[in-house]
């Protein structure tokens, strides 16, 4: 990247290798990577960024595979300047880096039911992006406003109807990175939602590859809601049971496996590229249209360049 950028007061690292931020720990570096000190150090940098140059918010990379030729952009890293909890009434607002975990866990404790966000890994700001689920509930269920910095350093609030939320996605303007959220539950007795969500981690616990280096559901259930909750739901339409059918639990590329305990987790088994798992993935997909009809939606973000030849 041949721009000068701005100096900012947070960290900026030029070369940046991002394997180490994801979950899946492949992908190769950043042009850039900045870790902004706070909102108002966030809005100067992108105020004052070249416009042509590209820029791609990352969280804590539990939903992400980063290519193996790396991201021709300036990675935005929300760090401690974002991560703040706060609960009055029956309202939490949260830092975009604040942990789903977290969130719901704090909640609990004032008496505020936000117990699906227990169990989905990574940070508020992804949780919105993708309009994050579980057990019928759903962030838009919940959401209030979150605020946001554009690419022109400007601090807007975002409303429900400006998100356009929808299974798995929402309509986050371009180039706007968010800081933060407020969302609001139900009211309910603190040791109530604790036991809550100590049995939803218990059934995570007993279902799903957590000991594992994956990165979450790697397809969206066709269906179109999440896989738990929801009266409606339909096995026959769970991602992991059509992988099932077609016969690819436990297939390998490389170091990449879909997990044999749960069929709808790509696993890094040990020294898997980035490639693998794209590659294990498209071949899922193509085995799951071929003997079902059903095109299987990625949930995982993919973003970067291959490796060179």
């Amino acid at each position: 990247m041949t721009h000068t950028l701005p100096s900012p007061r947070g960290r900026l690292t030029a070369d940046r290798p991002l394997a180490d931020l994801t979950w899946l720990r492949v992908g190769g570096p950043a042009d850039w990577l900045f870790q902004p000190a706070d909102t108002e150090d966030l809005r100067d940098f992108l105020r004052d960024l070249a416009p042509d140059v590209a820029v791609f918010p990352m969280g804590v990379g539990s939903n992400l595979i980063v290519r193996d030729g790396g991201l021709r952009a300036v990675v935005i890293r929300m760090g401690r300047g974002f991560n703040s909890i706060t609960v009055e009434g029956n309202r939490v607002t949260a830092g975009a880096a604040a942990l789903d975990a977290h969130v719901a866990r704090r909640a609990a404790e004032a008496g505020v039911d936000l117990t699906f966000l227990r169990t989905i890994p990574g940070a508020v700001g992804g949780a919105v992006r993708m309009n994050a689920g579980c057990y019928g509930s759903y962030v838009a269920d919940h959401f209030i406003e979150a605020q946001a910095v554009t690419r022109a350093g400007e601090v807007i609030t975002l409303h429900r109807d400006d998100l356009n939320f929808r299974y798995r996605q929402s309509d986050l303007p371009e180039g706007c990175v968010l800081t933060q959220a407020v969302f609001e539950g139900a009211p309910g007795d603190p040791e109530q939602l604790a036991a809550k969500m100590d049995a939803q981690l218990k059934k995570r616990d007993e279902t799903q590859p957590t000991k594992d280096r994956t990165a979450g559901s790697t397809f969206r259930n066709p269906a179109g809601f999440s896989s738990t909750g929801r009266a409606d739901d339909s096995h026959e339409l769970k991602a992991w049971k059509v992988i099932d059918d077609a016969g690819m639990r436990g297939a390998t590329l490389g170091g990449a496996q879909m997990s044999p305990m749960h069929s709808n987790f790509l696993v890094n088994t040990g020294g898997a590229t980035a490639a693998d798992l794209e590659g294990l993935g498209e071949q899922v997909r193509k085995k799951v249209f071929q003997h079902s009809g059903i095109e299987l939606q990625w949930e995982i973000m993919r973003v970067g360049e291959p490796a060179a030849e």
